[in-house]
């Protein structure tokens, strides 16, 4: 109150006096350190790329805003581009750095590992000098497993699949050398600058072609449907449809449409190399017909579930999760595919039952989780793979290239509701586990999103 009497003073004086008078005292404006931005927004970088949610990158770039003192710092993050202001106050400037998300790699060591500097930044463990250190280890580093180790688990993931759903020895052989070829074919086209499209239409008609090959060969329609179903499964996006379910569930609607679009677009190739390869088998009277499409068990056996954890297994590897991630991962593989069939026996609708067993899943992933202090994609994402839709993908291309497009239609639609259904259960689960979470990582935890309080949908 004396500060402004003064400023009245002097200003009234100056005023009769006819003299300028003295410019009003600014407080001085803090300090907008550049290395800490620069750490914040690769940090976050590093986070979209390795699969995170929008909403946990959103709180891991605030936390460590908080951490080193970045005045008043806002940050905007969307699928394709990071932006962190910080306004430093007294008239000052803000100051703003960006960072454009130009490649995505699922890497779930790598997103473990940035949890764990977040974490430690958060409470004062780290000075910044530091926190650069672990980040340029982190993104140098290699990951827990060799890369053919890596490509084998996308063969492992085919073969378990077509065991899953009825096949045998030679089924499974197939399918593995079938999704390899695949996988090498997609990767020299990416060497050659084709976009991912045609990358994945090519290695997905590379699986029809080998189970068309089959029945060419040993006459038996249902081991095509298995070996189809087994590198479909290799290829069906399971980490993005779950980011993009949760950025729309959380209110991130635009990086819930573009991950949606990217999901969307690696569906639509799938189905249209296969579409290709169909239609061609059909055409040169290949016996296809979907007569011979295998059906999920009734009853609950040995084999089914231990190809659904070998599975999940097979898909936690090939994304690159930590080796204590991977006895959970098998375990929730397992367990899913154990209650998806028993709700089944119940006589509960198909995509009500992979709802419910992915919501347990993702709850009982969700603490595991929040008891190592980890994200929670490394336990929840790999579980899902083994009710990935790729029967009901096959099914529909099926019955539009042999004079049913209506039921594929039909089949297509289930498919992409069961897809959803996977991903709103699993992000449910983790809700649940949130609700009761007084605080998580950095800013995270129940107090972290005064929106859901305030907002309707309007």
């Amino acid at each position: 109150m004396e500060r402004v009497r003064e400023r009245l003073r002097r200003t009234w004086h100056a005023l009769m006096d006819g003299t300028p008078s003295e410019p009003p005292e600014e407080e001085p404006s803090e300090v907008v350190d550049a290395r800490a931005m620069d750490l914040v927004l690769r940090v976050g970088e590093l986070l979209v790329a390795s699969g995170e949610s929008t909403e946990r990158v959103n709180e891991a770039m605030l936390s460590l805003a908080v951490a080193y003192e970045l005045p008043r710092a806002e940050v905007q993050v969307t699928f394709t581009g990071l932006l962190v202001s910080a306004h430093p106050g007294a008239g000052a400037p803000p100051v703003t750095g960006a960072r454009a998300i130009r490649r995505r790699t699922p890497a779930f060591w790598r997103l473990t590992a940035l949890h764990a500097l977040v974490q430690d930044a958060s409470i004062g463990m780290l000075d910044l000098d530091e926190a650069h250190r672990r980040l340029r280890e982190i993104k140098r580093g290699r990951g827990p497993y060799p890369r053919w180790l890596l490509v084998v688990s996308l063969g492992l993931i085919a073969a378990s699949a077509s065991v899953l759903v009825g096949g045998g020895p030679l089924v499974a052989g197939t399918a593995f050398v079938a999704t390899l070829l695949g996988d090498r074919a997609a990767v020299a086209l990416a060497r050659r600058g084709v976009a991912e499209f045609f990358q994945l239409a090519v290695a997905a008609a590379i699986g029809a072609a080998a189970a068309a090959l089959v029945v060419a060969w040993a006459g038996d329609p249902a081991r095509a449907s298995t070996i189809v179903t087994g590198a479909i499964l290799a290829l069906l996006p399971g980490r993005p449809l779950v980011a993009s379910v949760q950025d729309g569930i959380t209110g991130d609607l635009v990086s819930a449409g573009a991950r949606l679009l990217e999901v969307f677009y690696i569906i639509a190739a799938i189905v249209s190399g296969l579409g290709v390869v169909v239609y061609a088998a059909v055409r040169l009277d290949v016996p296809i017909d979907v007569a011979h499409l295998p059906n999920v068990p009734a009853l609950l056996q040995p084999v089914p579930v231990i190809a659904a954890a070998a599975v999940s297994l097979s898909f936690a590897i090939s994304l690159a999760a930590p080796w204590k991630v991977l006895p959970a991962a098998a375990l929730g593989g397992a367990l899913i595919w154990v209650l998806y069939v028993g709700l089944l026996n119940l006589d509960v609708t198909s995509v009500l039952a992979t709802a419910v067993a992915a919501v347990v899943v993702g709850l009982l992933g969700s603490l595991l989780a929040r008891r190592h202090q980890a994200p929670a994609l490394p336990y929840v994402v790999p579980a899902m793979s083994p009710l990935l839709p790729g029967t009901l993908l096959y099914r529909g291309m099926v019955e539009l290239n042999t004079g049913a497009p209506q039921a594929g239609m039909l089949s297509l639609i289930g498919a992409l509701s069961t897809a959803l259904a996977l991903g709103a259960g699993l992000n449910l689960g983790s809700e649940l586990v949130r609700a009761f979470q007084r605080v998580g990582l950095g800013a995270s935890g129940r107090w972290a999103r005064p929106a859901a309080r305030r907002t309707r949908g309007y």
